[in-house]
């Protein structure tokens, strides 16, 4: 490889990248960029695969990612209609732009039914864990995954035989780190009992459940987030933004309309109360003054809370992106995260 001028001269050591600041996934050594993105819409719009963003736009949204420092990349095997086209997309771009692979983060998951219909394409079994990465492997058109995700909790295979999985791909060089999504307290601390009793190389770095600062965490997954902060995971909140309810976009409800996800799925009317509006435009006051939009006042808030590890917002635009990022690169002052807590612990 040819020598690259531009990079003579680095500093020993780095704590972000193009501008965004990092931090250490869970208690492992990797370095992840604070806001991520969330890759759940990509894929072949035109295929019926039910996603949002075309190839074309989502490749506008990586190029911009790369640029603005935003490098830890989520998606999942089945996203899109168990169609693996959110994995493709990536996978297409990564082609393109191999001299961009060390610098992201590639996070995918394995457990739901994909590649097949048999009992074997779905669970997190031996059979299903390595032929699950091997596939996803080929549509991200990488050697390694960084992290693979068990995508849900497996009541019908032994722990045991599932962390074996892992732990030979870990040796293998196929898996970098392992996490787990849509565990509870006690699921995950089974996991680590039985991680350290056999020994394994994979060993839980991040648990990705569902969080945002109106609803708090899935009643069934209830102190995840707190447990994080004591083991020395990270908690990867997914839907941060409660599919853009957390955002300026609803603060009258009755502009929302077609595109709008809440209204696309019919749960406006539900999510959007007259308590909630409330305090949403209480939070957009604080937001203003700090000079944030609300989304942004949101996540940067929500990188103070003990525990929180990146934060994996969805972007359908460059802007979208864009203010996302910005998000990862703010300082709230105490009285700033001060008044959100009093407006959030508030009963109206």
């Amino acid at each position: 490889m040819e020598p690259n001028p531009e990079l003579y001269g680095l500093p020993f050591t780095v704590d972000g990248f193009n501008g965004m600041p990092f931090r250490r996934l869970g208690s492992t050594g990797l370095r992840v960029s604070n806001v991520g993105l969330g890759a759940w819409k990509f894929g072949f719009p035109e295929t019926g695969d039910d996603s949002r963003v075309d190839q074309e736009a989502a490749f506008q949204i990586l190029d911009r990612a790369i640029v603005l420092g935003v490098t830890f990349w989520d998606t999942a095997n089945r996203y899109n209609n168990s169609s693996g086209n959110s994995e493709r997309i990536l996978g297409r771009w990564l082609r393109q732009n191999p001299d961009q692979r060390r610098n992201v983060v590639v996070a995918t998951k394995c457990f739901g039914a994909m590649d097949g219909r048999s009992p074997n394409h779905c669970r997190l079994s031996r059979t299903n864990v390595l032929e699950s990465v091997y596939a996803s492997l080929r549509r991200l058109q990488v050697d390694c995954l960084d992290v693979l995700y068990f995508h849900n909790w497996d009541p019908e295979t032994p722990v045991e035989e599932s962390l074996a999985a892992v732990d030979d791909l870990v040796r293998r060089d196929l898996v970098r780190y392992f996490a787990v999504s849509n565990f509870s307290v006690e699921q995950l601390a089974l996991y680590r009992a039985l991680e350290r009793e056999f020994g394994v190389r994979a060993r839980i770095a991040a648990v990705q459940n569902r969080f945002d600062l109106l609803t708090g965490e899935n009643a069934k997954h209830a102190g995840a987030l707190e447990y994080c902060a004591r083991a020395g995971i990270a908690f990867v909140a997914y839907s941060p933004l409660a599919r853009g309810l957390l955002t300026e976009r609803y603060l009258d409800p009755a502009k929302a309309g077609p595109g709008d996800r809440l209204y696309d799925e019919g749960d406006l009317g539900q999510q959007a109360s007259a308590a909630t509006l409330a305090k949403l435009k209480k939070l957009n006051a604080v937001a203003h003054e700090a000079g944030l939009k609300l989304g942004q006042l949101v996540l940067a808030y929500m990188l103070t809370l003990p525990g929180m590890g990146p934060l994996i917002p969805s972007s359908s635009s460059v802007e979208q992106l864009e203010a996302n990022a910005a998000a990862g690169k703010a300082q709230l002052s105490g009285e700033t995260c001060d008044r959100v807590r009093a407006i959030l612990s508030s009963e109206e």
